[in-house]
């Protein structure tokens, strides 16, 4: 079993009117099957409403499943004895860091997780430091966060959640709020955490650009899973992730239509430099 497994996951969302009574039901996940290991980049895609978030919201017990189960490293997220255990095994990053720090200083918000562990005062330390190293904030790490861009806030939560150890991070859309070059600032810091670190990442977004090193993407529609494969993978089926109504890379769009018009070029084409090289041997 890998660090997340999921069988049949289904969750339903239950309507009520101001009197108790259900007025819907609305199934937002639907039979999901997940199985990550240890290690991966995980990229799940979807357009607003296709579940994404709602299924990531049961990685970290947040939510519980209506029907099937869902393990962390092992561990049932509704046996309420592991849910300590499971929360720091998986840690979770939202849409808007304000929402995520707390402390008046950078350090003291990245030592909040660790303290209220029960970890040993010069441990914290220990881990603020290399928390903020691995995001590339240790220099903020005096500053008040209110005065960070948003692209460092991000930075300074995730630093927050690796300092309490997990094996695995769940990223909830972390860009959705930020400008182009802070996502830049946050997915290049999620990346070297999986690269270096070793820690299995699962990021939601609905942003393209942000998959490409990914090693497995699922896309999401409905609740279930409609399609999976490598970034390369689903890259070359530019009309299906339209029908989905989700966007691809402008490189690998244009690279799609050039290759309708007769270009031979490959399928999947991720980035400029790979372009520029198909291009340069099609010459």
């Amino acid at each position: 079993m890998g660090i997340i497994k999921t069988d049949k996951l289904t969750f339903e969302y239950i309507r009520r009117d101001e009197e108790g009574n259900v007025e819907g039901i609305t199934r937002a996940v639907d039979e999901v099957d997940l199985d990550i290991r240890q290690g991966d980049f995980i990229a799940i895609l979807g357009h607003n409403g296709s579940g994404k978030s709602t299924l990531a919201k049961h990685i970290n017990a947040i939510l519980y499943p209506t029907e099937g189960t869902v393990w962390v490293d092992g561990m049932d997220t509704q046996d309420e004895a592991h849910l300590w255990d499971i929360r720091q095994e998986a840690g979770m990053v939202f849409q808007n860091p304000d929402n995520q720090i707390i402390g008046q200083m950078v350090e003291e918000d990245v030592g909040f997780g660790p303290e209220n562990m029960g970890v040993p005062t010069k441990e914290i330390w220990e881990r603020v430091e290399e928390s903020l190293k691995a995001v590339g904030m240790y220099e903020f790490r005096k500053h008040s966060p209110n005065k960070l861009s948003g692209g460092q806030k991000q930075r300074v939560s995730i630093a927050g959640v690796i300092a309490m150890h997990p094996k695995c991070i769940i990223l909830d859309e972390p860009t959705a709020m930020l400008d182009p070059n802070g996502r830049k600032e946050v997915i290049r810091a999620v990346r070297a955490l999986n690269d270096v670190e070793g820690i299995t990442v699962v990021l939601i977004t609905h942003y393209m650009e942000e998959i490409i090193h990914a090693d497995q993407v699922f896309v999401m529609d409905q609740g279930h899973i409609a399609m999976e494969g490598t970034p390369r993978e689903i890259f070359s089926r530019v009309d299906e992730l339209k029908e989905l109504r989700l966007d691809v890379p402008q490189v690998t769009l244009l690279a799609h239509e050039l290759r309708e018009k007769g270009v031979d070029l490959p399928e999947g084409i991720l980035t400029i430099e790979e372009f520029v090289e198909a291009l340069d041997r099609c010459r």
